[in-house]
């Protein structure tokens, strides 16, 4: 009787083992996921703050303006697109100071041009493509000259993929070693059950009899292990919320709830395959090898 109690309180205590460990490991990684979600939002973004000025010729009507306006609108890299008149440019404190406001009575005109200012979506990272869409825009007729920083820009490319480079590999090293720390968890959890599963198979259980109840059980337990990660989750992003706004915005809602029904799921698959993979070994296995372990 007293074995039947310690027998029985083994396997709730790994039980209970196995479901925090698959909690906190779906936990880390929605965290780790949303944080990288949240930096290759900010990476690309950083990406889109390229600006190319468009710069007009002289004595164009506006009708020709409003032609290459549309022109440029439908260039899929054009992220968005300000029209900026020369008048304007010339009444810019800042330009007054660096050129003394006097310039007008040396020149008798305005020597600035009308633009249009452009900002490039994350596509300009290609630098093939950007080369192909200035030297594209430098072609239209009315245009006098394009011009971008392109030392920034290739810099900052360069920057933006090394750091999502960074954290592809940083996140997918956390995954591999928190699948292999779940496979051991689990493969314990079964291993404390080894005589259980042995006696049914020597009073001629069936394989998928004998599976049947753990599988089931693996499901509930992923499932909660899910729903209590999501609500770490969920109190962690609603704490950092009230820190930093921001990366709310930055993240979207509709990813957070991508992330929060991913950790169901995935507990729901981690616990199931595992606890089949382990199963599966201890089932196969002759009686005379499960007592050498």
């Amino acid at each position: 009787m007293k074995d039947d109690k310690r027998l029985k309180r083994k396997v709730r205590n790994s039980y209970i083992v196995s479901t925090v460990s698959i909690t906190l490991v779906l936990f880390l990684l929605g965290s780790v996921g949303y944080l990288m979600v949240a930096a290759l939002k900010v990476a690309a973004t950083l990406q889109e703050s390229i600006a190319v000025t468009v710069e007009l010729k002289n004595g164009l009507s506006d009708e020709q303006k409003e032609a290459i306006n549309k022109r440029l609108t439908a260039e899929e890299m054009v992220a968005t697109i300000a029209y900026s008149p020369k008048e304007e440019k010339i009444d810019d404190q800042e330009f007054r100071k660096m050129f003394n406001s006097s310039f007008e009575e040396i020149l008798q005109e305005n020597p600035l041009l009308d633009s249009f200012e452009l900002t490039l979506t994350s596509a300009s990272a290609d630098k093939e493509l950007l080369d192909s869409f200035i030297a594209a825009v430098g072609r239209i007729g009315g245009v006098d000259r394009v011009s971008y920083p392109a030392l920034m820009a290739e810099r900052l490319h360069a920057t933006v993929n090394k750091i999502r480079l960074v954290l592809l590999m940083f996140g997918g090293a956390l995954l591999v070693i928190s699948l292999i720390l779940l496979s051991n968890t689990i493969r314990l959890a079964i291993f404390s059950k080894r005589y259980l599963i042995n006696t049914m198979k020597l009073v001629g259980a069936t394989k998928w009899f004998i599976m049947k109840p753990f599988l089931g059980s693996s499901v509930t337990q992923g499932i909660l292990a899910g729903v209590a990660a999501s609500a770490l989750f969920v109190l962690a992003v609603y704490g950092l919320n009230e820190a930093v706004p921001e990366l709310m915005t930055i993240a979207e809602a509709g990813k957070i709830a991508i992330i929060l029904g991913s950790m169901v799921v995935g507990g729901i698959v981690i616990s199931g395959l595992f606890t089949f993979a382990a199963l599966n070994k201890f089932v196969n296995m002759k009686s005379n090898k499960i007592y050498l372990y």
